[in-house]
């Protein structure tokens, strides 16, 4: 693997744990020769310098993609089109722009329209995540043995594919390409209904503890602590870590995967039903034949190594 950069200058807008642990990465390897950074406060911007992994940030986001090589957009999907919009008159030609979003569909809609000619849209998507947000929580192995799916359109120029695989493949990743549909259905049911499901249950658990509260309050007896909370299993515990996950970004994720979350949650609620009819009538047989061969998936899963990210803080991946 070459010791060389990749790019001479590689502009990040957005500095959260996505984009911070990027920055981390490329600088600790010399992925680029000049690092430089964006964020809407000013105070992540400051806190961004102090912490190192920047050789300059910008406080605007056109000042801070000038004469960049790669354009890195790590904002909430929904920013997007306006995050475009703003820098497309910067771009040099030649640039390439990618992001870290996890809708592509939507990346091609609300980014491609504004880019110039001379400029290349290679999506990305580094399945790679904690719970944890802003410029302190990044770490630069976070992206190591995690996948990074590309989405080019058909046409696009192949080197500007290979140079941006190749950032990734070095930031540690294991690099497949997927057309930008499917990429938004696989990850609809890997990743978008689980963050759903896990805000739904953890919103019904607090909801039915107020609940509780109340009524206890109400007949002369006051809660001193919080049984959720208190009695926590191991499964409730990985719910909440998924729930605490950054509200705005999740926000955009279902407005802009809409289609196949939708689709993906009726089938849940039909394999539910099913669930629920198998323990009114006692059907012990299915369903332990259904647990039984979920079971399963959770071994490939830690048969491919996807069950957890190297983190130096014990922090779990999303």
């Amino acid at each position: 693997m070459s010791d060389t950069p990749i790019y001479n200058r590689v502009a990040v807008i957005g500095l959260g744990l996505i984009g911070s642990s990027l920055c981390r990465r490329m600088k600790r390897d010399g992925l680029a020769a000049h690092v430089a950074g964006h964020a809407r406060s000013a105070a992540t911007r400051e806190t961004s310098m102090a912490l190192g992994f920047l050789d300059s940030v910008h406080e605007s986001a056109a000042d801070a993609v000038d004469d960049a090589d790669l354009v890195v957009l790590c904002v909430p999907v929904g920013a997007n089109a306006a995050v475009a919009e703003a820098i497309g008159p910067s771009l040099k030609s030649g640039a390439t722009v990618t992001d870290v979003g996890s809708v592509k569909m939507a990346v091609i809609r609300d980014v491609g329209p504004h880019l110039p000619d001379g400029v290349h849209l290679v999506p990305g998507h580094p399945v790679a995540g904690t719970e944890h947000s802003g410029p302190e929580s990044g770490f630069p192995e976070l992206f190591e043995d995690r996948y990074c799916i590309l989405t080019p359109a058909a046409g696009t120029d192949q080197k500007a594919v290979d140079r941006v695989s190749d950032l990734w493949q070095r930031a540690g990743s294991k690099v497949e390409l997927l057309d930008a549909h499917h990429h938004d259905r696989v990850l609809g049911i890997t990743s978008h209904l689980p963050h759903l499901i896990a805000y739904t249950i953890v919103g019904t658990a607090s909801d039915l503890e107020h609940q509780l509260r109340r009524e206890d309050t109400e007949n002369g007896d006051l809660i001193e602590t919080r049984e959720v909370i208190k009695y926590s299993a191991g499964g409730f515990r990985d719910f909440t870590r998924i729930a605490a996950s950054d509200p705005v970004m999740w926000r955009d994720i279902f407005l802009n995967n809409r289609e196949a979350v939708l689709e993906l949650l009726g089938r849940f609620v039909e394999d539910l039903t099913a669930l629920q009819r198998s323990i009114r009538w006692g059907e012990g047989d299915a369903l332990e034949d259904f647990f039984t061969r979920t079971r399963a998936v959770r071994r490939d899963v830690i048969d491919m190594k996807q069950a957890g990210s190297f983190n130096p803080t014990e922090r779990e991946e999303e």
